[in-house]
């Protein structure tokens, strides 16, 4: 997978006319596989691109559980972790992630927000529903290139 970032931004066009036009059923009968095969491939400790440079949004049971294994207060957390983006969702206040340590393992990983258990969303309808996020997941997450290009070869 050399070159797979140039890759990609070449080929979001690409991506994007065959998330609008793939069968459906072809495509979600597809990835429980290729999202395993990503995964035997791919290890997001030697990249933790998501981290690094973006935020899950943060929903009121993820504040709710995260703050309580961290034993702080919800709105103490809210302050020190969080901010409100444009949309009304509560995502980290800076990039990397405060949860993210220099080996790129989460500290709170067993409590993760569900954005960030379910991401890159290579198994789940989301690839097709919310293609703008697919393209942009597809232009830093090497899985959701691998998944697409898989797909593309695979499914016509």
């Amino acid at each position: 997978m050399q070159n797979w970032q140039k890759k990609s931004a070449e080929r979001q066009k690409q991506y994007r006319n065959f998330l609008q036009s793939a069968n459906k059923n072809k495509v979600l009968k597809a990835l429980p596989h290729l999202h395993e095969e990503a995964f035997e491939k791919i290890n997001c400790l030697d990249c933790a691109a998501c981290c690094k440079n973006y935020s899950p949004r943060f929903k009121t049971t993820d504040i709710k559980r995260i703050s309580k294994a961290l034993r702080m207060k919800e709105s103490v957390f809210i302050e020190t972790y969080l901010r409100l983006d444009e949309e009304g969702d509560y995502v980290v206040r800076t990039t990397p992630c405060p949860f993210l340590g220099a080996d790129n393992y989460c500290s709170i990983y067993e409590d993760r927000p569900s954005d960030c258990e379910r991401f890159p969303y290579t198994d789940e309808d989301v690839i097709l529903k919310r293609i703008p996020l697919t393209l942009k997941n597809s232009s830093f997450c090497p899985a959701v290139y691998y998944v697409l290009e898989k797909l593309i070869t695979t499914i016509r």
